[in-house]
């Protein structure tokens, strides 16, 4: 099992804020898991890395299925602001029509899932996809000079004692 430990990701609040809004799974009856809630591993996700984006899509489609019967406002929201797929985006858009237009200045392709222009819509969604990689790698590339000066200054550093 692998596990990521980060102290400070792009876009994501406070520890103590994830920690609120966690998510508690029973592994047995004596033994439980925090994790990060959906929103908040969705917004983790987006980065750079190629294998994210297939996993974002995944996960916000199966909560839609598991829960679309039952839907609560925030849980629409949700849906609304992270879906990334055409289809489900436009059956969205066309079963709660007032939700989507509270949100159309949030997200801006949320206009194309109400017209149901699925090409479009793709179109839009890659593009949003793209913009936040490019955010990510913006975010990402100081912190990687830092990482890469004190590993230089390490080196020479070794070298001098040898």
């Amino acid at each position: 099992m692998r596990v990521d430990v980060m102290t400070k990701m792009r876009n994501v609040d406070s520890f103590s804020k994830l920690w609120l809004r966690r998510t508690t799974i029973s592994i047995d009856p004596n033994e439980t898991c925090e994790l990060m809630s959906l929103a908040d591993l969705v917004q983790a996700k987006k980065t750079q890395r190629d294998k994210d984006w297939p996993m974002i899509r995944r996960l916000v489609e199966v909560h839609y299925f598991e829960n679309r019967e039952s839907a609560d406002p925030a849980q629409r929201r949700f849906w609304l602001m992270e879906l990334r797929t055409p289809e489900l985006l436009i059956e969205l858009a066309s079963i709660h029509p007032n939700e989507l237009r509270r949100f159309k200045r949030k997200r801006l392709l949320l206009g194309l899932a109400q017209t149901g222009n699925e090409s479009a819509l793709a179109d839009a969604i890659l593009e949003e996809e793209r913009a936040e990689r490019a955010a990510d790698r913006e975010y990402w590339a100081p912190l990687k000079r830092e990482l890469e000066q004190l590993r230089l200054t390490r080196r020479k550093s070794s070298r001098d004692r040898s």
